[in-house]
């Protein structure tokens, strides 16, 4: 299992563009380019949100 961190206000923000509740995810990475890896807090899903250009 992946160590997640609790998300800052402006990746809590783009978990909300995503469709996504910020209470339920962890964001294990955040790269360069703008793309967040985040794990679900419950059922270990690990999910890509991408940049918001795209």
């Amino acid at each position: 299992m992946r160590n997640g961190k609790k998300p800052t206000r402006k990746q809590k923000i783009r978990l909300g563009q995503a469709g996504l509740s910020p209470e339920n995810w962890l964001v294990v990475k955040q790269k360069q380019n703008g793309e967040l890896v985040i794990l679900h807090k419950h059922t270990d899903t690990i999910r890509v949100v991408p940049p918001l250009g795209q």
